[in-house]
This record gives C-alpha cells, structure tokens and sequence, in this order.
C-alpha cells in the first residue's frame, strides 16, 4: 500500500471563536495513523455574547458567520480538502434562532453545520489522542472548559466511570446566585464520583488552558501542578485586562475569559483532590478529524 495521505478539515463552531482545523492524515503500510496539523484558522466571532445574553444570534453575527464560512470554504478548496464536517457546541444550540442561523448558512455558503449537544461534545473529543493518557490503571477527570459548557468526564482504568455538563463557560454571564448552584452542584458531582479513587490527575482542554500551559514554558506531556495553576490565576488576575493583552501578549479575546476559565480547573483540582492537570493538544477539531477519518462521523 506504501504512503496514503488524506486531508480532512474539522470546523468547531464555538461560543468564544470559530476555528478551521487541517489536517493531513498519513498512513504507511497500514501501520499507525499520524494526524498532522496543516493549518489551523481561529476567528473571534463571540457568538456567546449574543446568544447567552439576548437568546439569539445577532444580525451582525450571521454575517460575519457568513463571512467566516465563505473563508474558510475557501482554505479548505485551495489546501485540497477532500472531507470535512463542521460542528456547533452551545452558543447555537441555545439561541432560539439558531437553527435559521445554520440554514442561511447553508444556503448562503454550501457549509452544513451540524448542531451537537455537550455529550456529543465531549465523546468526540475523548475519541482522540486522549487514549493515550487514559489508558493504564491510572484515574482521570477530564474537564473541558468553553465559552458557553464545560464538560466534566471521569476515566478509571481506561474506561469513563461518569459524565456531566455543565452551562458554566466563560463568556456566559449568569448571576451569582445561578453561579454558586452551578458551583455547588459541580462541587458534590466531583465529590461523589471520586470517593474512594486515589491519585487522581486531571486532564485540561479548551483554549484557555492550552494558552496557560503554553505560557508555562513546560515540554510537552509534562503536568502542571495545583501550587504551579493556584499561583498563575493569582498572577493574571491582579493585572488589568490591559496589562495581559500589552505584557502577557494575549489576544484581547482571550485576556479576559482565560481567569473564570482557570478557576473552573482550578476548583476541579481542588475537588477531586488531584495534583496535576495534564494539557494534552486536544480539541474538538482534533476529534472531529479524526472521527472522519476512522468513519464515525458522517461529511
């Protein structure tokens, strides 16, 4: 058979951004499948910021949706993409408009988005490169943060012992009191499902976390400590919005959700009792790339 080489492009519709994710998969001789990054595209069209406030997606972001769409229409067309699928998490699924914003799209840009709720979310997801590390006799909470959900999966002994999602993300405004339930309700769940599990890690995902790991200077694979994470929401949440954006070089898109994000991991650390957060490079579009190409998720 020799050398195959596939492109496939994931979408992962997001309520904090929208990304395009290429990637080449190449497979020798039937033996293992690589899955290589080729170019990845992310946009900051808060659609939560319409669609957790107002309940609907703004006119002013379906345009720039369409606009997104055609772009990225063109990237994959001009990479070569032979299969990709796009995906919508929260921000859509929950504006009222949402599945018109999704029809226009297709009518206006030939991209069918494919609306899916947190468990899909998060099964695709844990279907990539995650096996690696839950594999083994080791136990893991897995906890991805997003804009609009977090989603809350429990590993032992390589299998998921329990799931949840939550409507606890970083651009969501909710009041306090919804807040401290969301909170309290998290609080109990991590409790309840990690009674009598020792040594558990916990296994990061989202944008925010990968930035805070990326900051951190650490090679690949290695954790980051509860004392390391606990000390890094203290720095960034004394500097000012303007001071991480000029000093730490975040994108002002990032510079204000990356603090609600890392208390979220850093509660979750707390509550299970795990020392260490692992950052594997996984995302949706990981998943969804590789859920394509393994044929579980149709174009």
């Amino acid at each position: 058979m020799g050398l195959e080489i596939k492109k496939y492009a994931a979408i992962d519709i997001g309520s904090n951004a929208v990304r395009l994710l290429v990637a080449n998969v190449i497979t020798k001789n039937n033996n293992t499948t690589q899955y290589r990054k080729s170019a990845l595209v992310r946009v900051p069209v808060r659609l939560g910021a319409d669609s957790f406030t107002t309940g609907i997606i703004s006119e002013n972001s379906i345009n720039r949706m369409i606009n997104t769409m055609k772009a990225f229409k063109l990237l994959m067309d001009v990479h070569g993409v032979e299969k990709y699928k796009a995906c919508a998490t929260s921000a859509i699924r929950e504006a009222t408009n949402g599945k018109e914003v999704v029809k226009k799209i297709l009518e206006e840009t030939g991209v069918k988005i494919d609306i899916i709720d947190g468990e899909s979310e998060a099964a695709i997801i844990s279907s990539t490169d995650l096996n690696e590390l839950i594999l083994g006799k080791k136990s893991y909470l897995y906890v991805d943060v997003g804009g609009g959900s977090t989603e809350f999966t429990l590993f032992s002994k390589g299998k998921i012992i329990a799931s949840k999602s939550t409507k606890m993300g970083t651009v969501r405004k909710i009041d306090k009191e919804t807040h401290k339930q969301i909170n309290k309700e998290v609080k109990k769940w991590i409790k309840e499902k990690s009674k009598g599990i020792s040594k558990i890690s916990i296994i990061g995902s989202g944008g925010n976390i990968n930035k805070i790991f990326k900051m951190s200077m650490r090679r690949e694979g290695k954790p980051l400590s509860y004392i390391y994470m606990k000390a890094q929401f203290k720095f960034l949440k004394e500097m000012s919005y303007e001071d991480r954006i000029t000093e730490l070089g975040l994108n002002p898109d990032r510079a204000d959700v990356i603090i609600p994000a890392s208390k979220i991991y850093l509660n979750a650390m707390k509550w299970s009792g795990a020392k260490n957060i692992f950052v594997p490079k996984i995302g949706l579009a990981d998943g969804i790339i590789k859920a394509l190409h393994l044929g579980k998720l149709e174009e």
